[in-house]
């Protein structure tokens, strides 16, 4: 379950609690936050990121791939968010010694991450509620 609450320490500044882990979230001070967390929209390309690189790893060791690790870059395009529209371009740096034939099959991977497909495929259905 993840559970969140305002952090006395800023203006927006939320704690979010993820079972035994704890992040934090703010926004920039430039509309008011201190600038002091990740905001939300950099939690969700985070999350997109941290995927992307979990599902390629497990994948290259299953088949003994020389991967050492993953870097990703994520650009965001926002312009367009309020009509429905939000562009992230990933931009993946293998390490390691892979072929570019092992290259090519990692990012064939990239949409089977499940992050991946939810931002890309789902329709996601939100419910909100208030508990006295």
């Amino acid at each position: 379950m993840i559970k969140l609450q305002k952090d006395s320490s800023g203006t927006y500044r939320q704690r979010i609690s993820v079972d035994a882990h704890e992040l934090f979230a703010d926004v920039d001070d430039s509309i008011g936050g201190e600038d002091s967390a990740p905001d939300p929209h950099d939690l969700l390309d985070s999350s997109l990121a941290a995927c992307t690189a979990i599902t390629l790893s497990m994948y290259a060791k299953r088949r003994g791939m020389p991967l050492e690790g993953i870097n990703i870059d994520i650009e965001r395009d926002d312009s367009k968010e309020k009509s429905g529209e939000y562009n992230l371009a990933l931009n993946i740096h293998f390490v390691g010694n892979l072929s570019d034939e092992q290259k090519q099959q990692l990012l064939g991977i990239i949409e089977k991450c499940p992050i991946h497909k939810l931002l890309s495929h789902a329709t996601i259905n939100i419910t909100s509620y208030h508990q006295p």
